[in-house]
Parts: structure tokens; C-alpha cells; sequence
């Protein structure tokens, strides 16, 4: 079976047809989120973003070695070939596993009490970079949030969320919502599609004047500048020159919190706020 074929029957498989209670589904997974949230005292999130395959660097490697030895098993194997690359190159991207979990414990550490502070990192509550950002944040002490959604091939949530914390949504369009209502900052390591869609729906969002603008920071310069050229947008004109501005680079979890602590002593807001 192709894989178009087979994506199409497990999408027919997860769908409920007629579906008369959309409605009310849209708004619970509305309700339930915010009460979750205000329940809580949180105030503001900082949205981490990044791919689900990239693993912790020893597991990365691990990985590695075990798709060395299914080539030496079959060295003709051009599948076997393509996954020892895939591995490696994913071995290489490990090392931002760290920076996020670096950078939520520096999140979790922010306010006078970690188990009370108000504002926390909320990730897709997957594994990969945001288990990794989670897993910061938790081993700090602090709160954190992952706002799950349902698949026709499940997601399951990582270890490192607060219990009350650990939302799931039926609707994509609900799940960006609540992404964005308390959103400080959004973080994007390396990624793929789910990556780019919350990433792009961002600056959309702050360049039509939609949100509030916030700090927009991409973590591993080199991968990002080969999938978002600004510059090449600008000089086409399908972007304003002072677009580019709404994006920053970084590389160390160091260099992520002071673009935003900057960001913010510049604008003159106040980012964190301690339980009462």
C-alpha cells in the first residue's frame, strides 16, 4: 500500500462522520484549557518548539550504533544506509536537546519561588525538544505545561509535566489559541512541519497586528538561515524590511534568555511575576 493510501485510511479511521457535537467540542477544549490555567495563577508561558525525533545526546548515539550494526548486517541495504544517515544527522542535532532543557531549568529558576512562579515554559507536551524544555523546567522545580492534541497516531505526553498542566486538545485551531493568549516569547530549536506551522502562524499573527509582538528567537543559526531567508523575502518584496527584525538567532540557552530578558527591559514590560 502507498503511503498516501495508507495515510488516507487511518485518517478515515480517526474521523467521526456527521460530527454533531463539534461545537460543544470547540468549546470545551477551549473552557478546560483556560480554567486549567487561571486555576493555576499563570499569567504567561514562554512556547518552546522543536522537532520530536531529536533525542538526548546518549540516546542520539545509541541510535547511531545501532543502525551501524544493521548495515554491517546487510551492507547492500540502501533503506539500512538511509537510516544510519538519518540517525547521524539527528546525532548531530542533539546537542539543542540540552540547550532546551538548559533553558527551561533557567525559565523554572526565574521568580523567588520556582513552584510558584507565574509564568512557565509550555511546549506540545511531546517528546523530543519539548520534552526536553519540560524536563528543565521540572527538574527546577517549577510548573510546566504541555498542550497535547489528539492524532490519528497518538502522541503520548513526556514525563515532565505538571499533572494539572498536562492538556489535551481535539482541535488544532483551540491548541494554537491557547499557545498564544499568555505567550511571552517563542522559542523554535531545530524542527520540522509542526515546528514551521507554529513558527510561521507567530509571525504571521505579530506582523498583520494580530498579537502583541513578542520575542520570535531561532535556536541554531545554521539551520535556520537554509529554511528562512528574510533577506531574500525582503528584496522580493513580499515581506518589509523591518520584518527581518522580528526574528533573532541564538545558540546556548545563555543566549536565549538574554535576548529576552533584553527584550523586555527595553520595552519597559514586566516578564515574570512570583505566586502572591
Amino acid at each position: 500500500m502507498s503511503s498516501n493510501k495508507r495515510r488516507r485510511r487511518e485518517l478515515a479511521a480517526w474521523q467521526t462522520p456527521g460530527d454533531v457535537a463539534r461545537a460543544a467540542r470547540l468549546q470545551a477544549d477551549y473552557l478546560n484549557t483556560e480554567q486549567a490555567l487561571q486555576g493555576l495563577g499563570i499569567l504567561n508561558t514562554i512556547v518552546v518548539f522543536g522537532s520530536t525525533r531529536i533525542r538526548e545526546p546518549a540516546v542520539a548515539a545509541a541510535e547511531v550504533a545501532a543502525a551501524q550494526a544493521a548495515l554491517a548486517a546487510d551492507p547492500a541495504s540502501t533503506g539500512l544506509r538511509r537510516a544510519l544517515q538519518r540517525a547521524e544527522r539527528l546525532a548531530h542535532w542533539s546537542q539543542y536537546y540540552d540547550v532546551a532543557r538548559e533553558f527551561g531549568a533557567m525559565v523554572g529558576r526565574a521568580g523567588a519561588d520556582p513552584a510558584r512562579c507565574r509564568t512557565i515554559i509550555m511546549t506540545g507536551g511531546g517528546p523530543g525538544i519539548m520534552e526536553a524544555a519540560n524536563r528543565g523546567a521540572f527538574e527546577a522545580g517549577a510548573r510546566t505545561a504541555g498542550l497535547n492534541i489528539v492524532l490519528p497516531l497518538e502522541q503520548q505526553p513526556n514525563a515532565y509535566l505538571t499533572p494539572a498542566l498536562q492538556l489535551r486538545f481535539h482541535y488544532f485551531a483551540i491548541r494554537k489559541l491557547h499557545f498564544m493568549l499568555r505567550a511571552k516569547a517563542l522559542v523554535a530549536l531545530p524542527g520540522g512541519f509542526g515546528t514551521l506551522d507554529e513558527l510561521f502562524e507567530t509571525l504571521t499573527l505579530i506582523q498583520t497586528r494580530r498579537m502583541q509582538q513578542v520575542p520570535v528567537i531561532l535556536v541554531g543559526e545554521a539551520y535556520w538561515r537554509r529554511l528562512l531567508d528574510a533577506q531574500f523575502l525582503a528584496s522580493e518584496g513580499m515581506i518589509d524590511d523591518e520584518d527581518r527584525d522580528l526574528i533573532s538567532f541564538a545558540e546556548t540557552a545563555a543566549d536565549i534568555w538574554r535576548i529576552i530578558i533584553d527584550w523586555y527591559r527595553e520595552s519597559g514590560e514586566e516578564l515574570f511575576c512570583d505566586g502572591d
